[in-house]
């Protein structure tokens, strides 16, 4: 009876397998497929480090299946698609090489939907990888040369390395084609490309007709996109070549990234959110009417800050003012007085002059002349009687129009200066003196009565007032623009607490509240009446350099977006009182992580963690010297700079110290050096020069105390006069590494690794920045890329180092060099001499 019962258990078993496994997925256990594997619907292949994946998928509301490569964290990301246009009816799909080496994809009744369709007729033996980032790749097997790629072919997403191309004398482009709809990948009658003749410009079309267009290309952004102003916006490339292509590309990153060109006809860019396993989105293409192209016709101007948002160009009048009095803006403009086609010399008025218009995305049409004087620009256009408009711009040269105007929009403090072509009566109108005469009244009688509200104000509240703000808002609000009147600057999506709020959060600062203090002033912590936990970063009116690096760390970090970066939420500016808002870290600093012996951590940091820590800490640096279209050098990289969440991921914090550098930069100089004694690099504490190694050498000083669990600035051997640097060479050098570390992480497991890391530590601390490495090689050291290490050179602070080494100037506490304090957010500034 139990014998029976049992088989029949076996029988339901099988049946439920069978019936099964037309669902299972399996990942085959390789990047690559060959002429021996067999790729079926339920098969997929994934990229070496887990980014992308091979595979067949089925779109929302869409039973057909298609050929895709789609990021690994989910399968609604596909990213490109083979058989677009043919789908397969069912999950018979099968993947198979033909005999010439082609890559194809075959139905249930073996009908080729797709090919790789490469034209040589001649057998050979091929190869297709899936590649990390995202593309895939057909190889000759015998030859190692590349003859397909999927990047050469993309659906409707623009990923990092990825390039769209137009060749300005074939006219072949290689372009992204939009959906049909949400659930229909066939391609949609929106395309987005480049069209390089004259200035490169990145265009969206409708049916071949444009409908946004980038702005000029300047060698460094897309001059009509203004988020491009911004540092912060992942970089891009353009490049052409001996054959006419010119080639535009997102440059490699350490995030997951991608521009998806969606149903609607839109351009946006997200990243992929890991805490929240969703895509963030970063920028769109057309956020307002004002971007859709040639909304305001010819020579009319669109403003979205105006209303109506259309107006017509100085000089000019509206073709139907019917129309256009009911926002009806097609038809555009005409010139009220035609041009004289000379240069007004006389007192009468007679001949023609130019109109400054800044801060516009010039129009389409341009045609360049290159020069880097800007004179020369309006000398030739005035020359030329058929040029109504000139523009220069220090990467591209001039610029010159002599057809109508078109897609002419005004921006907010960005953009480049157009000088419009106008009769010179158009420039020194009746009306324009009748302004001259009001002008000033109506100026006068405003700035007195703003003297007058000002000194009642000031008797009410003494309040010095450092930003304005565009908006108040509340501190749950999730938007305000804050502009530095010295710097120009333009700071957005950052909320606006009010002091009242940060105080009620922080029980009025109360000292049981107390996190940590420095040269800035107290940190605490806080909760918001919505029940979110923050750090509070209060400004010590006592602090002589506060003011800067507040300011300076507002700008840098507000558009920050990376996993190992402390996110800024807001900042609080009543008065004297000056505050930033961080994200509250569970697991504080890892100073006190490290270094407390008393610490819960001292039983938790085990080797993997603190090896993650490392690892993190470089993604964010690499992030901040390399990712971001201008370098970031931190400058102030230390322990309790960086901070550990819930789960120890670290998150590198206080930008304060921070410099941008822009793209053909490599170092810079300062007479007044900041940071910390014991993480500085020689070359920056002794001559005020620092670059992107100046920060390796502090990652390598950091590196050594996650090791070892001692404190740089704290340690001193007796025995041998050596600092920590010193003694980290001398073990090592002496092949006894495993004597340097921490007591609490060394296991037989982890020897090599943990000696590797001594190693990798070693050639950061070098003398000389040309023998470090960079970041981007420390990572790959790290993850063995690199397998095979350059021997080091001994650090320059080998010895036991004090004041005389960096001279008297500081103002940092005594007890920094070699004794126990409790001043663990000190920021040391050195006078130049």
């Amino acid at each position: 009876m139990n014998t029976k019962i049992f088989h029949l258990y076996l029988q339901s078993l099988l049946f439920v397998l069978i019936s099964f496994v037309p669902f299972l997925c399996f990942c085959l256990d390789t990047d690559t497929l060959t002429s021996n594997i067999t790729f079926r619907d339920s098969d997929t292949i994934i990229s070496g480090r887990h980014v992308f994946k091979l595979g067949f998928f089925s779109p929302p509301n869409n039973t057909n299946r298609y050929l895709a490569v789609f990021y690994n964290v989910s399968e609604e990301t596909a990213v490109w698609i083979a058989n677009r246009d043919r789908p397969l009816n069912d999950s018979s799909g099968t993947v198979t090489f033909s005999r010439n080496g082609n890559l194809v994809l075959t139905n249930g009744r073996n009908e080729t939907l797709w090919s790789t369709n490469v034209t040589d007729t001649y057998p050979r033996n091929t190869s297709a990888q899936i590649h990390d980032n995202g593309n895939l790749v057909l190889r000759d097997t015998t030859t190692g040369s590349m003859i397909w790629e999927s990047f050469a072919y993309p659906s409707h997403v623009l990923l990092p390395t990825m390039r769209i191309t137009d060749n300005i004398y074939t006219r072949h482009k290689v372009i992204l084609t939009t959906w049909i709809n949400g659930s229909d990948p066939e391609p949609g009658s929106w395309t987005s490309g480049l069209e390089a003749l004259n200035v490169p410009q990145i265009f969206i079309w409708n049916n071949g007709r444009p409908h946004w267009r980038s702005g000029p290309w300047n060698g460094m952004i897309l001059s009509g996109v203004p988020d491009m102003y911004s540092p912060y916006l992942a970089a891009f490339s353009l490049w052409n070549d001996s054959t006419g292509t010119f080639y535009y590309t997102p440059h490699e990153t350490t995030f997951l990234m991608r521009i998806t060109h969606n149903t609607t006809g839109n351009l946006v860019q997200t990243m992929w959110n890991i805490q929240q396993r969703n895509w963030d989105i970063t920028w769109v293409a057309i956020e307002n009417q004002c971007d859709v192209y040639q909304t305001c016709g010819p020579f009319g101007s669109c403003n979205i800050r105006d209303t109506p948002i259309c107006s017509c160009i100085r000089g000019f009048e509206p073709v139907n003012t019917e129309e256009w009095e009911n926002g009806n803006w097609t038809s555009g403009c005409a010139r009220r007085r035609q041009l004289q086609c000379s240069l007004s010399s006389n007192t009468s008025g007679n001949g023609d002059g130019f109109l400054r218009l800044p801060f516009t995305k010039v129009p389409d049409f341009a045609e360049r002349f290159p020069s880097r004087e800007p004179n020369v620009c309006r000398t030739r256009c005035m020359s030329n009687c058929s040029c109504i408009a000139y523009a220069h711009d220090p990467y591209i040269g001039c610029m010159s129009w002599s057809e109508p105007l078109v897609d002419f929009q005004r921006f907010n403090g960005v953009g480049i200066d157009l000088f419009l072509r106008l009769e010179a009566s158009e420039l020194d109108n009746n009306s324009d003196r009748m302004l001259v005469i009001i002008i000033p009244v109506v100026v006068g009688f405003a700035a007195i009565s703003f003297v007058i509200i000002i000194a009642w104000f000031w008797n009410k509240r003494k309040d010095t007032k450092v930003f304005e703000t565009e908006h108040v808002i509340s501190s749950d609000s999730s938007a305000i623009v804050l502009k530095d009147e010295t710097e120009k600057v333009n700071v957005e999506e950052l909320p606006l607490f009010s002091f009242e709020t940060l105080s009620n959060a922080t029980y009025q600062f109360h000292e049981n509240y107390l996190l940590g203090k420095g040269g800035f002033g107290l940190v605490y912590k806080g909760y918001l009446e919505n029940g979110n936990v923050i750090a509070v970063k209060r400004l010590s009116a006592a602090s002589g350099q506060g003011t800067e690096e507040f300011m300076n760390e507002v700008v840098v970090i507000s558009k920050l977006q990376h996993r190992n970066l402390v996110r800024l939420i807001g900042c609080c500016v009543e008065g004297e009182e000056k505050m930033l808002i961080y994200e509250y870290m569970t697991n504080k600093s890892l100073d006190g992580c490290l270094f407390d012996p008393n610490h819960p951590s001292q039983k938790i940091l085990d080797w993997k963690k603190r090896f993650n820590i490392i690892e993190s800490i470089g993604r964010g640096l690499l992030y901040l010297h390399r990712d971001s279209r201008l370098k970031i050098i931190h400058r102030d990289l230390k322990p309790s700079n960086v901070l550990l969440d819930e789960d120890w991921n670290p998150k590198i914090s206080d930008f304060g110290m921070a410099r941008i550098f822009g793209g053909n930069e490599d170092f810079g100089n300062t007479s007044r050096v900041v940071g910390t004694y014991g993480y500085m690099a020689p070359e920056y504490a002794m001559e005020g020069r620092f670059s992107e190694k100046s920060d390796v050498y502090s990652f390598g000083v950091l590196m050594l105390e996650i090791v070892s669990g001692k404190k740089n600035t704290h340690y001193y051997n007796q025995e041998l006069s050596l600092s920590l640097l010193g003694c980290a060479w001398k073990l090592w050098n002496e092949e006894n590494g495993l004597d340097f570390v921490d007591r609490t992480i060394d296991s037989s497991n982890f020897e090599e690794e943990i000696v590797r890391c001594i190693h990798i530590a070693l050639l950061c601390v070098q003398e000389f920045p040309n023998d470090r490495p960079s970041i981007q090689t420390v990572l790959s050291m790290l993850s063995r890329e690199i397998v095979d290490l350059p021997m080091p050179e001994q650090p320059v602070f080998a010895e036991k180092w004090n004041r005389s080494h960096v001279g008297t100037g500081t103002t940092q506490q005594s007890s920094q060099i070699g004794y126990p304090y409790s001043n663990d957010l000190t920021i040391t500034v050195l006078d130049g001499r």
